[in-house]
């Protein structure tokens, strides 16, 4: 059995592959600035290498905007041999503001902290870090057995930070050769510390703004204060109607449709994840939870659809005062999605919710142009994610938990609607790893237990 000298194998090389990931962090990969573009492409130009040295076969392919990266290796493998598609993201976030930084982001150093010692620097949780614990995994496999055992193909991007506008097209356009039986996602957090997870469902996201009209000018509230309809009083009203004020749920018709309860076994192991409510709750200033009453915390960020105001404004807004009734009011509204929520479906019943609220001398402009997305639920009678969970678990020493996730991430609904292809998420950061923050950080035990665990469900993925 290859498995334990594998796992071997990783914990004697674990100062070495710490060097390759800080050897990778060290470039500035930021994609949204055109500043940094020749180290993005250098970043590329650098996990080629890196893939290569393990004998992957692997390309930089260019896109309008920065390149793709795919690789493969274990062609050679019988059809039947399980192939998986790896996908990470090469590019970070930039470092601004950068005087709150106690290191330079680029220069990564292994630190204490109250947990242990961690990696801090740029990328190194999002998304180098965790990329890595992969690669160093099929790094392990290669060295001990001389090949790996399972087919793999990477595709590695290098736009995710800046929304991915490369990727739908590049999917498109190699549908063929980036098809397999599943994709690992490894850009996401573990439930908790130390409780490993598979991320089963992700919220969708319908996104929606309005502006009010009243008068045809903004007005003296002297000489019209009275008789006059005020818009922002008017989208007070409106905004006020969309959650009963005594359950929090939302009001508008047909907002449910398609949620579903969470089964009882999986609410069990939410339940016993160590996810402690108060602790985060109370880390942003809450002493309870004020959301839809008679959800725990994870099931309202997990498995409850929401609907929120982002933002709100008209009239005078700059310093002093300034005594008019505003022409307009204006409203950025967003509604997480979970089960078989239907978009377009909720888009129509919201506008209908708000125009039914309309007044008399009151118009209403819709922006058109907003995106909208359905959750990702993955199918969880495919038996690889019962796999993966017992490698996760034996890894850990603790029953692993298929999880939630409150937030999108797009590339997952993109294997589905591009590549018909289920996705499951592994990932390994931690709640204060500060992503996209000063100070990013990736726990050492992260790193190191994650290769361990990627080692394990590669094995599990091929004998389950």
């Amino acid at each position: 059995m290859s498995l334990p000298k594998v796992l071997d194998k990783i914990d004697a090389g674990l100062d070495a592959s710490i060097e390759r990931l800080m050897n990778f962090m060290r470039i500035p990969s930021i994609s949204t600035d055109p500043a940094y573009d020749a180290d993005v492409e250098r970043a590329a130009d650098w996990l080629v290498e890196n893939l290569k040295s393990i004998g992957v076969t692997a390309e930089k392919r260019t896109t309008p905007g920065h390149p793709m990266i795919v690789g493969k290796i274990g062609e050679e493998l019988d059809d039947k041999t399980p192939h998986v598609l790896f996908y990470g993201h090469y590019d970070v976030q930039p470092v601004d503001p950068l005087d709150q930084w106690k290191s330079a982001p680029f220069d990564p150093q292994i630190v204490d902290s109250a947990h242990g010692k961690v990696i801090r620097g740029r990328g190194s949780a999002d998304d180098k870090g965790q990329l890595m614990t992969f690669v160093e995994a099929c790094r392990a496999w290669k060295a001990v057995t001389g090949t790996l055992p399972c087919r793999i193909t990477f595709f590695f991007e290098g736009e995710e930070e800046s929304g991915s506008p490369s990727l739908v097209p590049f999917l498109r356009e190699n549908k063929d050769e980036l098809q397999a039986d599943i994709a690992l996602v490894c850009d996401t957090t573990m439930v908790s510390r130390g409780v490993p997870s598979v991320s089963t469902q992700l919220r969708g996201m319908l996104k929606d703004e309005f502006t009010l009209i009243g008068p045809s000018i903004d007005l003296h509230s002297g000489l019209y204060g009275g008789p006059a309809l005020n818009p922002l009083r008017e989208i007070s009203r409106i905004i006020a109607s969309f959650h009963d004020p005594e359950t929090g749920k939302v009001t508008i018709d047909g907002f449910y449709d398609g949620v579903k309860e969470v089964p009882a076994d999986q609410l069990r192991q939410w339940n016993d994840s160590g996810f402690d409510e108060d602790v985060f709750l109370g880390d942003v200033g809450y002493s309870q939870r004020h959301g839809e009453e008679g959800y725990s915390t994870l099931e309202q960020l997990w498995a409850r659809p929401t609907l929120e105001i982002n933002g709100l404004w008209g009239g005078y807004n700059g310093a002093g005062s300034k005594t008019v009734i505003p022409s307009e009011a204006h409203c950025k509204l967003t509604c997480r999605l979970v089960g078989d929520q239907d978009p377009a479906a909720l888009r129509k019943a919201l506008r209908a919710h708000v125009e039914a609220r309309l007044g008399p001398d009151l118009k209403i402009r819709w922006e058109n142009d907003l995106s909208g997305s359905g959750a990702s639920v993955m199918n969880l009678e495919r038996t690889e994610y019962e796999a993966a969970r017992g490698a996760l678990s034996d890894e850990w020493g603790r029953e692993a938990v298929f999880s939630g996730m409150g937030g999108s991430i797009p590339v997952v609904g993109f294997f589905k609607s591009e590549l018909d292809l289920d996705s499951m998420l592994v990932g390994f950061a931690n709640d204060d790893d500060a992503m996209h923050s000063p100070n990013e950080k990736y726990d050492l035990e992260s790193f190191h237990k994650g290769t361990r665990s990627w080692a394990r469900i590669l094995d599990a993925l091929a004998t389950h």
